[in-house]
């Protein structure tokens, strides 16, 4: 074949080449930190109705169905990754997991990872067992009060020392499941905690437990990423508001809560 033709060909073969290259990093498996083609969501296994272990053994929740349909959407594979709450942030640094989805509170993290506009809000709020005698902040002097470690909870109580102080016993546990479990058996007078699950475990378990009127604080939740990772944010946050314009967000918040708390196209 002719020298100038082979040259020719060549420097066609190496233009189209950059412009793949240069156009490829808007596709959404190549914003995925672990595997392209794959969306691995990080969240808590021990937080119903979040994320959560099923009767059948199989994890599901409000959380893990919006990752699952905006997986869907995206033409990726959904991998649901389990992690303790206190080594998140080595689970993104590490890129061993793409996001944290499952309850995540934005309020006093806003620095500390990129977010999704807020989709749901929460509070932060004090559950006690149905039959017990606290009824008001004031109960809690003298009391065991115990919380999820590194939790929403815990933060909000750092800015509320006072209170804490009155507590006889200020304890941690690795997860809400099991802090219910001990709360239920007298183990703790108090569990301080998101509203969302607590509400759930309400009607889950009628008569067990109740929540005091005061709110600790109020807080939006939303979908954490790596600082930084602002493409597979906006590509994450531009499939929610697209399932928030077309009923899949309300018709899946009926499902869990029995109304739609979804806040993202408000």
């Amino acid at each position: 074949m002719n020298k100038k033709i082979i040259t020719f060909l060549m420097a066609i073969i190496l233009v189209l080449t950059t412009i793949g290259c240069s156009t490829s990093g808007s596709k959404a498996e190549d914003t995925i930190t672990v595997e392209k083609g794959k969306f691995t969501v990080g969240f808590d296994d021990g937080f119903p109705p979040m994320g959560f272990i099923g009767d059948d053994g199989e994890y599901t929740g409000f959380d893990l169905e919006l990752a699952a349909e905006v997986a869907k959407r995206l033409d990726l594979e959904l991998v649901l990754q389990p992690i303790s709450w206190d080594a998140k942030d080595a689970e993104l640094s590490t890129k061993t997991i793409d996001c944290i989805w499952n309850g995540f509170t934005i309020n006093g993290r806003e620095d500390d990872y990129t977010w999704t506009k807020p989709y749901m809000k929460n509070n932060q709020v004090f559950v006690v067992r149905a039959d017990s005698d606290i009824n008001t902040l004031d109960d809690l002097e003298g009391v065991t009060v115990m919380v999820q470690t590194d939790s929403s909870a815990e933060a909000a109580l750092k800015d509320k020392q006072d209170l804490v102080d009155t507590f006889g016993d200020y304890l941690t546990a690795d997860n809400y499941t099991n802090a219910l479990t001990d709360l239920e058996a007298g183990s703790v007078d108090a569990v301080a905690m998101d509203d969302v699950v607590a509400n759930y475990q309400m009607e889950q378990r009628p008569g067990v437990f109740a929540i005091l009127d005061d709110i600790i604080s109020m807080e939006d939740y939303g979908v954490g990423f790596l600082l930084g990772n602002d493409e597979l944010k906006d590509i994450v946050e531009k499939t929610l508001l697209d399932m928030a314009e077309d009923g899949f967000l309300a018709e899946t918040s009926e499902k869990w809560f029995g109304k739609d708390v979804t806040i993202i196209d408000k």
